[in-house]
């Protein structure tokens, strides 16, 4: 698909390991000039545990927003951007949980803000899962792993306990597709 814009200039207006953010000077379809502040960060995926009718989740402090959320395991590798994303999905897995999937399933893609971020996200839903030991970087020392039922699992969304969007996301897809 072309696009309707047209990239006058493009500039990194600041970069670490993680994220990258570049300022394009643009022209919109109508000629009017603008500009936009892009964030570009790696590929991430969700993994959605599921098992006997029960939901795996973590919790975590979340530095941006201060506060501990609820959400489904997921990361991305900043120094292997181009890594296979199911490759990515279970070590994130077994990495935050401890969970080991005889069985993941891809079951989508959604973008994480796609009106200023390039970053996309891989949905699997983990079935057949074995327990064994966390491997949790330092950023994920705080980490709480907790099963929930679908039931719980929604009223959590429906109270505000669980607000993290690509968690949400993840979940509504999986049942729009039947797969929970």
């Amino acid at each position: 698909m072309t696009s309707p814009y047209q990239t006058l200039s493009s500039r990194i207006a600041y970069e670490n390991r993680w994220t990258r953010v570049r300022e394009d000077r643009i022209r919109h379809p109508d000629g009017s000039d603008g500009l936009y502040g892009v964030v570009e960060r790696t590929d991430f995926v969700v993994i959605v545990p599921w098992q006997d009718g029960r939901l795996t989740l973590v919790e975590q402090y979340r530095y941006p927003v201060q506060a501990r959320m609820w959400e489904f395991p997921m990361g991305m590798w900043e120094q292997t951007p181009d890594v296979d994303p199911a490759r990515l999905a279970a070590a994130e897995l077994q990495e935050e949980t401890g969970l080991t999937a005889g069985r993941m399933q891809h079951a989508g893609i959604i973008f994480q803000g796609p009106g200023y971020c390039t970053q996309r996200g891989h949905i699997f839903l983990a079935t057949d899962l074995t327990q064994g030991p966390t491997a949790r970087e330092v950023t994920e020392q705080d980490m709480i792993c907790r099963e929930v039922s679908l039931d719980a699992f929604e009223v959590m969304v429906r109270e505000g306990t669980l607000q993290d969007a690509m968690t949400v996301a993840a979940f509504g897809l999986l049942r729009l597709k039947g797969l929970l």
